[in-house]
């Protein structure tokens, strides 16, 4: 888990770095990478050629910023209305398509850029060579459509086909050449028209699809037809299903409630809201329990606090001006001592500098996700946040942890008063919100010690409405306005409350979280992390990071953790649009 957070914090790094480069390429300030899925403010933008997907386990950093070019230039020069309405439905067929296009627009990259042409030359290079050594290439249909792309690429872009595999196609390459001959001069030729560049790419994706089918029928009882298809379905972009390190990815969708009923997001009732001390819902004598058994399990754990305490004090700590040192002899004149001039000419300590001090001024909120299916994991979940509020204050730092839940299961009251108000049409929020103080910023982690420990305690976790509590942790971070602000939010799923879901969509929390967090992300007073137990949160949170919590705990969460918060405190303001700072 150590290197799974560094590596995690380094691929953070390098998204940022390539969500610039876009940026910059082509004039759009609100694209971002969320995940590996690349975002146009709130909306996921469409999938590219599949040689713009490159892995983050095996690929270099140059192949993400060929990658990132490849974005970029098709943000720039192509129609993304005109492409999907002219694009096939066939699986293989839309893949060809997307190719061709992408063909075409970086074949438009400014000669006056070589560094921009060398990516993409390196980027498509990479994905073809792991296209081979995968052994796509052993199938007739994996060689027909890999000699296509390396055929059409070659004449679109001016440059040959890569070396290590040109005489494994040469025959398959010359067999679709012979067919595609008019159009592959076409594709050159109108490359600076999308519409007319269609019609060539249409032609010969067309034809592709034939030859792929005729290789269909020569296999006869469809041996190996297994294997073929595989190997169609792993050339396609398989992002929208896909696995984060390991972590399934959060669920989320867009509900048309919303719409229907002509207004925001909208709450029935807040009669029974409530924000409450959590160590007031526990018994003194069971808070002690609670303190004692999680004392007991921090120590079996062996954290090195002070190790922690260390690192947050360099990764938060920015140095400040705290007075003057005199009797320099460099730095500003110092007025006092001008004087010495006259009595001794051949002085030269008359100077003085500024003195720097670091100082971590800075607030971490933990807002910690109660509902039930957290039960399981919040025993660790606890034992993280009590060594970070205990290291975030020897680093010089503030820090809160914040719960939220609701009062009842299935509404409660407010379902209630629902019902018998005549259940009118689009209600919002149909439950009593509950947002839980276990530490805030001015309460010393010593005093705040029994109240942390009432974590533990499985009664308050009920349902969880996550964009009203990050609404509320923000809220409480506007008081101090001197700070640098971060938030963590850790969760194990997405926003379930099962009486608004029942009224509203499957996807009115959730889209309320979305909004929320891209609100905040662009100017709100925090940045905002996401840390997922078992779940990739990517979907939500622009930085992200899934932890297991299952297993055997050292100091590899709290380095996961470590990786995200640099990230963050990079970046205060990490909006889309906002110019990032490297």
């Amino acid at each position: 888990m150590v290197e799974s957070g560094a590596r995690a914090g380094r691929q953070q790094r390098i998204d940022d770095l390539c969500a610039a480069a876009i940026r910059a390429l082509c004039g759009r300030a609100d694209v971002h990478f969320r995940g590996q899925r690349l975002y146009a403010g709130a909306r996921a933008l469409p999938h590219a050629a599949p040689h713009l997907h490159p892995a983050r386990d095996s690929d270099d950093f140059g192949s993400f910023r060929g990658a990132a070019d490849g974005h970029a230039l098709r943000l720039t020069h192509s129609d993304a209305v005109l492409h999907a309405r002219l694009s096939p439905s066939g699986g293989v067929e839309r893949l060809i398509f997307d190719l061709l296009e992408q063909f075409r627009v970086e074949s438009l990259a400014a000669p006056q850029l070589p560094g921009l042409r060398h990516n993409l030359r390196h980027r498509f290079e990479q994905w073809s060579l792991a296209y081979h050594h995968s052994g796509l290439n052993e199938s007739a249909r994996g060689i027909l459509l890999y000699a296509a792309a390396q055929a059409c690429r070659s004449r679109v872009s001016g440059e040959p086909p890569l070396a290590q595999t040109e005489e494994l196609i040469d025959g398959t390459r010359g067999m679709i050449s012979r067919r595609i001959t008019h159009d592959l001069a076409g594709l050159r030729r109108q490359r600076h028209d999308q519409a007319a560049y269609a019609m060539h790419a249409l032609n010969i994706t067309r034809i592709i699809g034939e030859l792929m089918a005729s290789r269909d029928d020569e296999r006869g009882d469809g041996e190996n037809e297994g294997v073929d298809a595989r190997n169609d379905f792993r050339l396609l972009p398989e992002l929208d299903s896909r696995l984060e390190d390991g972590f399934a990815v959060a669920d989320t969708g867009t509900t048309h409630t919303r719409a229907a009923a002509a207004a925001s997001y909208r709450v029935f009732t807040r009669a029974y809201d409530r924000e409450v001390e959590a160590a007031t819902l526990v018994r003194r004598a069971q808070l002690n329990e609670y303190r004692a058994h999680l004392d007991r399990r921090i120590a079996e754990r062996g954290i090195n606090l002070a190790r922690l305490a260390r690192d947050l004090q360099a990764l938060l700590a920015v140095p400040v001006a705290d007075g003057w040192d005199g009797g320099q002899e460099e730095g500003v004149i110092d007025g006092r001592r001008l004087a010495q001039l006259v009595s001794s000419p051949a002085e030269r300590r008359l100077f003085r500098v500024d003195r720097q001090q670091p100082r971590a001024d800075c607030r971490v909120t933990f807002l910690i996700d109660c509902s039930g299916s957290m039960k399981q994991h919040i025993e660790a979940v606890a034992i993280v946040t009590d060594n970070f509020a205990r290291a975030l204050e020897m680093a010089g730092a503030q820090s809160e942890i914040l719960g939220f839940t609701t009062g009842a299961w299935n509404g409660g009251r407010a379902w209630r008063d629902w019902q018998r108000a005549g259940k009118p049409a689009f209600p919002g929020r149909l439950n009593e919100r509950c947002h839980l103080v276990f530490k805030d910023a001015a309460t010393s982690w010593r005093r705040a010690r029994p109240a942390i420990a009432a974590l533990l305690k499985p009664d308050p976790f009920r349902e969880g409405i996550d964009g009203e509590a990050i609404e509320w942790a923000c809220t409480r971070m506007q008081t101090a306005t001197d700070v640098r602000h971060l938030l963590l939010v850790i969760s194990d799923g997405s926003p379930m409350d099962s009486a608004t879901h029942l009224a509203n969509g499957p996807h009115y929390l959730d889209q309320h979280l979305r909004e929320t967090v891209m609100r905040h992300e662009q100017s709100g007073p925090a940045a905002i992390c996401g840390v997922g137990v078992g779940l990739d949160l990517s979907a939500y949170y622009r930085h992200s990071l899934g932890v297991d919590l299952t297993a055997a705990q050292g100091n590899h969460v709290f380095d996961g953790i470590l990786a995200l918060l640099a990230v963050c405190a990079r970046h205060p303001h990490t909006a889309p649009g906002t110019k990032e700072r490297h």
